[in-house]
Order: C-alpha cells, then structure tokens, then sequence
C-alpha cells in the first residue's frame, strides 16, 4: 500500500509517501510559510535530485495541493498519478484519554481530537487543519490519526497522577501524558529485532534527545513512565524549553519581573533550556562548538542536560528493576558523541560500560557498550513516519 504521511504544523507540513509492502520510502518533503509571503516547497523523490520552489499556499489545503503536484510531476515526482495514494496517516500529538491506538478517522474521531485541543492548544489545531484539507483534496481515500500520545496510555495511575486536588484530574483530566510515542514505540520494536528477543520480555529506557527530547520506560513492551507531562514542557532541559523546575519558581518571577501569564510562558517554553543557561543558542551544535572554545556557560549547559537525562535513566532503572537496553535517538541522541558519553559516565554502578571507539565512530543502528557491559547500549535513529505508515496501513486492512 502506498501511504501518504502528513504532518502539519501551524505554517508547516512534512510528509512522506512510503510504500509498506516493503517499507520503502518513496519521497519525502517540507512545505514552509504556509499562509505567509514567501512560501516555499522542498521535495526529493528517493533517486532523483531534490527540488526547492517558491510558491504561494495560502492555507493547508494549497499546500497538500502542491505536495502532491511534486508527487505525480513526470520528471521529479514518484507517481503517476494521485489515484496510487491509498491512504493518509496523520501525527496528531494529543489524543488525550480517548485515544489509546490508532484510529480511522471519521467525523465523530475529528470531533473528539477538535475536543482534544485544550489540551494541545499550539499542536491539534494544525493537525486538524491538515486532516480536513487532505480530507477535502482526497475524498473517499481512508484517513488515520496516529497520536503522540497513546503509547503512553498503558501507563498505571500512579505514573501518570499529579498530587494536585484529584478533583481538577475529574475536572480537567489534568495528568501525565507523555509525547514522542511514536517514536518510544518505533524503538521498542526496533530495539527487540536488533537484539532478536521478543518485545514483551524486554525492558528498555529510550531516550528520545532532540531539541525537545523525552525519556521513557518501556517494560515487556509497554511504557510505565515518561518525562514529559501534561505538556511537552516538563522533564528534560530542551533547546527552549527548562524541563523540570521548582513550580514556586513560576509565581517569584512573575512578581520579581512584574510578567503576565503569556510572558512567563513565553520565557518557559522559548527562552529557556540549553538558549537559557547557555545564552548562545539553543542548537546542541552550536553550544558544543562554544564549550570546546571554553565557554563557560555552554558548558554548564551540556552538564545540566547530561546530569537530568541520567537521574531519569536511574529513576526507571529503579522504576523497573530491570533494564536490558538504553537507548539512544532523534537528533542529539543519534549524532552527540559527546552527549552520549556524558550521559553514560556514572551509570557503571548498573553495569553499563560505552565502548568509546564504537561510541565515536559508525552509523546507523549500532551496539555502543561493550560486550561485558550488565545493559546494552544502542543507538537506534527513530523513524515515526514509517510507525505512521504501518499503522494506517493496518487500520486501512484490517
């Protein structure tokens, strides 16, 4: 089955057109400014040159117009024609209670996401917009909705509960709902084919690093804990965003700096994390590059990361009882030697020893750890698109 991924953000879109029979990627692309002077297309068919063109998209549905004019054109394109796109899988980051799975979208489905948006004020609204322009571009084609957030919906009351007055959870189903499902699940799976064991006896702690990042804990297959929250803003320090703080903090800047709700959220989630401590940027890349020429404060900023992403590491090792692989992934985790490193200095009293040679070098799917080392450790590079891609191609079948 060929199956078109979308994935919308508010001025975005990213896609990719996968055949599952052999999971093969067929093309792939980023629309950006849409609605904004400017616009621009990006798409590159697997074998052939990527191209680059400006063109106006005035909404989402010009745009998913435009994605699939690249897609069937005769000299870059991947199809003959629109007819071979057999279904739509869309990332939709919040399904809240609801949505435990993946779902055939239908118009009761689009309501309840669209009653899901309070929750993802700044992420369902685009991914709604882009459900119903691809609904109205491609009529009659099944649609899917894959969440971010139903992998962690196997998680056990005590994980995800806040000790805030319970009634604001009856109230307001204010609780941990994790992101990056997609790709902790993507992991999960990955990480028991590399090592040829079944999924539901392993125990793994992946750690999703990128400019935001999450860690979870996946036991026989299942997640049981993650670090992101009710938002995306809690856990680890992220390129913007500070992760986990002492909520009083809030309440003291607000008074001292004489901010609003919208500032001091601004400053939380834009203003802060590896930008914050660092004041150089918040691209992991750029502050390793100012560490190694003796910045001070970009280096506190990889030592702040490195230390959170390990009192999780040790949190679910403690959570579990037993781990049988760490993970890394995304952008930091698949490319940060550096990071890597750091992160797993101090974990030998688990048993966890980085073979620094296989650290260093290599890429792709790899083992890291030595091979007496109690828990492996691998780097795995995530691929939500194709999770999307199986799962719309199961619903659509099944």
């Amino acid at each position: 089955m060929k199956v078109l991924v979308i994935n919308c953000g508010s001025s975005s879109l990213k896609y990719q057109l996968i055949e599952t029979k052999e999971d093969r990627l067929m093309a792939k692309g980023l629309v950006e400014r849409i609605g904004i002077e400017g616009s621009v297309i990006t798409h590159e068919t697997i074998g052939k040159d990527k191209v680059k063109t400006e063109e106006n998209m005035k909404d989402h549905k010009d745009a998913i117009k435009h994605v699939v004019t690249h897609l069937t054109d005769g000299k870059t394109g991947a199809i003959a024609s629109m007819d071979e796109i057999e279904a739509v899988g869309h990332r939709v980051v919040h399904g809240g209670e609801k949505f435990s799975e993946s779902v055939l979208i239908n118009d009761e489905v689009l309501k309840t996401i669209e009653e899901c948006s309070d929750l993802a004020p700044l992420h369902n609204p685009p991914n709604i917009t882009g459900i119903k322009a691809a609904m109205e571009m491609m009529p009659g084609v099944p649609m899917v909705a894959v969440f971010d957030t139903s992998f962690h919906q196997t998680m056990p009351e005590s994980s995800y509960i806040y000790a805030l007055p319970y009634e604001y959870y009856e109230k307001y189903k204010v609780r941990r709902y994790g992101f990056h499902g997609t790709s902790h699940r993507y992991i999960a799976e990955r990480a028991a084919d590399f090592l040829r064991v079944d999924k539901d006896k392993l125990n793994v702690i992946s750690c999703h690093l990128g400019n935001g990042g999450s860690l979870c804990a996946i036991e026989n297959g299942k997640s049981v804990d993650t670090s992101m929250g009710f938002t995306p803003l809690e856990g680890l320090v992220m390129g913007t965003r500070c992760g986990d703080i002492d909520p009083a903090i809030v309440t003291y800047i607000m008074e001292k700096e004489n901010l609003s709700l919208a500032d001091i959220n601004n400053v939380m989630n834009k203003k802060s994390g590896y930008l914050g401590i660092s004041g150089v940027s918040s691209d992991s890349r750029d502050i390793e590059e100012a560490a190694e020429k003796g910045n001070k404060r970009a280096q506190l900023a990889l030592d702040v990361f490195a230390k959170r992403v390990k009192k999780y590491i040790g949190a679910y090792y403690a959570e579990m009882g037993r781990v049988d692989a760490i993970v890394f992934t995304a952008g930091i985790g698949e490319n940060s030697k550096t990071t890597r490193k750091d992160i797993i200095n101090g974990l030998e009293c688990f048993g966890v020893k980085l073979d620094e040679e296989l650290n260093n070098t290599g890429k792709g799917e790899r083992v890291i750890s030595t091979e007496d080392s109690k828990i492996k450790v691998l780097v795995i590079p995530t691929n939500e698109e194709l999770m999307i891609a199986r799962d719309t191609n199961e619903i659509v079948n099944g």
